[in-house]
């Protein structure tokens, strides 16, 4: 099943409950203010890195360029977490596909 998080885990905790109830292996998805819960040296940044052992963790591109966050592989320092997958729409579609969507996020 594929979680996905839309909203910032700084003003919600979507994030923590979806890391919380997902089955090891299955993968989470970051978008629209989701994306925030990608960045390194944050207060979530330690409960992502852990969450990386069991399951993958993707982030969408096209919204980490709207809020203006570095993505690994271009110039300039990166602020990413290590780990976390970037996807653009084609994988976005391609993880729906290939995973139910969890209903409640």
């Amino acid at each position: 099943m594929l979680f996905t998080v839309n909203k910032s885990p700084f003003g919600t905790d979507h994030l923590q409950s979806a890391l919380r109830v997902a089955p090891k292996g299955s993968p989470i998805l970051l978008y629209e203010d989701g994306v925030y819960g990608a960045l390194e040296g944050t207060r979530t940044a330690e409960l992502v890195k852990s969450a990386l052992v069991e399951h993958a963790i993707y982030a969408l591109q096209a919204d980490l360029e709207a809020r203006g966050l570095s993505v690994p592989g271009q110039a300039g320092p990166s602020k990413m977490i290590n780990g976390i997958q970037v996807v653009g729409y084609d994988g976005f579609v391609e993880l729906v596909e290939q995973h139910d969507v969890a209903p409640w996020l």
